[in-house]
């Protein structure tokens, strides 16, 4: 088991299997069949990152470097929470955007039910060392540990 520590966006404890991508999250384009056709499981469809297309991200520990894309990064994120269609967690090796950081800090203040925590700044060495079904734990500090 490996430890990272990183910085608190949203807090909150989980635990989870990872879901990992090497390349930045489209929001808009990963969320859309969630959001705007009813997918309950959350399946990625931006078609731009192979490592997610078709993946579900629902309940996942969604590690990836950066969000990229539009402006609706934090709308997105917000109403995929409001829904309950989002990852159990998101986890950035990078820092996190404005706009995608405002959406998580947003739903954490405003939206009832289970939170989704979110750390950024976890560094290379995380996005490097954890894989797609690993286990990852959460901490309310920012503490995540993959094993």
């Amino acid at each position: 088991m490996k430890t990272f520590k990183g910085r608190v966006v949203a807090p909150g404890t989980v635990t989870a299997e990872a879901l990992v991508s090497h390349g930045g999250l489209n929001t808009l384009a990963s969320f859309q069949k969630a959001l705007q056709f009813g997918d309950k499981k959350a399946t990625c469809g931006d078609q731009n990152n192979p490592d997610l297309y078709g993946r579900q991200m629902l309940g996942k520990a969604l590690c990836l470097p950066m969000t990229i894309g539009s402006t609706t990064g934090g709308l997105v994120l917000y109403c995929a929470r409001a829904m309950e269609r989002t990852p159990a967690c998101m986890l950035f090796s990078r820092p996190i955007d404005s706009l995608a950081a405002a959406g998580a800090i947003l739903a954490d203040v405003w939206l009832e039910g289970t939170p989704m925590p979110v750390v950024d700044s976890l560094g290379d060495e995380f996005l490097e060392y954890v894989k797609t079904g690993m286990t990852v734990t959460v901490k309310e500090d920012g503490v995540v540990e993959v094993g």
